[in-house]
């Protein structure tokens, strides 16, 4: 393992999203705040409580995993897409770095971004409207696992396109409405029958319901199904993503 070059990659994609805090960070604290405010406070006139916890509550979690996973996967899927376009990827494929070590230092990278989002916006709902945290190891455990999957998707999408606009489309088409259709407002059993069978196809449902579990202590499935498809997520996608750096394909534009 070549450390000294995993280091020097990885301390550049950490410092990359770092140096531009106003565009990677406070926009997810912002949007949380608006949502809290919003949603929560407006909507918690109407549905008081969820499974007997507060609106406000119930949905906090959900924009936890929503920050996370977003963060996570555009840093990477952007990092990786830019460095194509720009022609600059095969100076890093020249360098005495494996693809192991390269997929390692970009997920790393996204893994950062993603897990200080996530942990953010859960210090955002303690100090805002008081979130207790049943948990606290298991649910920053919990949004690392996650960021970590996510950032290997990201690297893996990142891979795969060959534009920004086809990047958008994968993000706006796969990772948003999953996002929203994952329960973050509701629970699934407000849904009918037939809505509740098609939420367990969705993987960020699972995500979602981790957290929530970890959070509030609560969840609409078995939480040890969540923690093993967090796992099993992590797993394929960061397999996935270094394979494809290792053979080269849709790495060179």
């Amino acid at each position: 393992m070549n450390w000294i070059g995993l280091w020097t990659l990885t301390s550049r994609e950490v410092g990359r999203f770092f140096s531009v805090y106003r565009q990677t960070i406070l926009p997810g604290l912002i949007s949380s705040a608006l949502y809290i405010l919003i949603f929560g406070f407006t909507l918690q006139q109407r549905i008081a409580e969820i499974n007997g916890v507060p609106y406000t509550l119930f949905i906090l979690p959900g924009l936890i995993m929503m920050n996370t996973l977003t963060n996570a996967s555009s840093n990477t899927a952007s990092s990786m897409l830019q460095m194509k376009l720009l022609q600059q990827l095969p100076d890093i494929l020249t360098a005495p770095l494996s693809s192991l070590e390269i997929s390692l230092a970009y997920i790393i990278g996204g893994t950062v971004r993603g897990f200080v989002n996530g942990t953010l916006v859960l210090l955002l709902g303690v100090l805002l409207i008081g979130l207790p945290v049943s948990s606290p190891i298991f649910s920053l455990g919990y949004i690392f696992i996650v960021a970590w999957t996510f950032s290997s998707m990201g690297l893996l999408l990142g891979q795969l396109a060959e534009s920004w606009d086809q990047l958008a489309m994968m993000q706006n088409f796969f990772l948003t409405p999953l996002s929203f259709l994952g329960g973050i407002f509701y629970s699934i059993k407000m849904l009918p029958e037939w809505a509740q069978a098609l939420s367990f196809f969705n993987p960020i449902y699972y995500m979602i319901n981790g957290i929530r579990f970890t959070i509030l202590g609560l969840s609409d499935s078995p939480p040890i199904i969540s923690f093993w498809m967090a796992l099993a997520m992590a797993l394929i996608f960061f397999s996935s993503a270094v394979a494809l750096m290792k053979s080269g394909r849709k790495i060179k534009l």
